[in-house]
């Protein structure tokens, strides 16, 4: 009986191309119905909370984990309208994704590294020319200098990119990543309303060391339920968003107090979902 003749290279490798979609398309579906489930089922945890119950396990002396789930209702406008005057004004209106926003974030990083750029030549060269004054002197070199580290710049991001992040997503920075979190931004956006978004976002976003939701938040910086916070408090809350494990070790401090007055005079013109 004969038997069939090898496959060829190319056939190999379209072979494999096309099971690597079926694992994508596959991987695609699973998301989605995911996030359908969540029209109705509260989410037990997400990827972000996941890996950092790991890394507290791991180091002594770590916090609490703190976290308590609350519907929509319980959470209270004020915390709501804070959130969104901080991390998303045009969050009612949008798609899942501000354009201008990304493209001027993307500008600003750019800026960012030009000027760390220009600084670092700068001081490789008064670095050179140190050394060489120390070779003829007989010297050792003086050390290098550490080079300068470009600044973060935070925003570009939608609530519903960070939520769709931290539900599914390593933090690893690849364009792939992002390619994926884009896909299930718009998921979200065309199977969830914003106020079911919101709520999830609200709930299990990060607000220090182990701290998640807003809810546990609440209780953590003002012994109290997030539903009974005032406009300030809220606002001294939502200021931590963008670096939570830092600004806790701040909280009191006058710079974050500044920030959350700008929050709190612009709550009254958020629209809220």
């Amino acid at each position: 009986m004969a038997t069939a003749p090898p496959l060829s290279w190319r056939s190999q490798l379209l072979r494999l191309l096309a099971l690597l979609l079926l694992a994508l398309v596959a991987l695609q579906l699973w998301f989605v119905l995911r996030i359908a489930l969540m029209a109705w089922i509260d989410p037990q945890s997400t990827t972000f909370q996941r890996s950092e119950g790991w890394r507290l396990l791991s180091t002594a002396d770590s916090p609490p984990w703190r976290q308590e789930w609350v519907d929509a209702d319980a959470l209270g406008k004020p915390i709501q309208r804070a959130v969104i005057a901080s991390e998303d004004a045009g969050f009612a209106d949008h798609s899942g994704v501000e354009w201008d926003a990304l493209e001027s974030a993307w500008e600003r990083n750019q800026r960012a590294a030009e000027v760390a750029a220009r600084a670092n030549a700068r001081a490789q060269a008064l670095a050179e020319q140190r050394a060489e004054r120390a070779a003829r002197r007989g010297q050792s070199a003086p050390s290098a200098p550490a080079p300068v580290k470009v600044a973060k710049v935070v925003g570009g991001s939608t609530i519903t990119q960070q939520l769709a992040k931290n539900l599914f997503l390593s933090p690893e920075r690849t364009a792939l990543r992002k390619a994926q979190e884009f896909l299930l931004t718009f998921a979200l956006e065309a199977l969830l309303d914003k106020r079911r978004i919101l709520t999830i976002y609200l709930n299990s976003v990060e607000f220090g060391e182990g701290v998640f939701g807003a809810q546990a938040a609440a209780q953590l910086y003002f012994r109290s339920d997030v539903g009974r916070l005032g406009p300030g408090q809220a606002a001294r809350l939502a200021v931590l968003l963008p670096a939570p494990r830092r600004f806790q070790k701040r909280f009191g401090s006058g710079y974050l107090a500044s920030r959350a007055a700008t929050i709190t005079a612009r709550m009254g013109a958020v629209e809220l979902p």
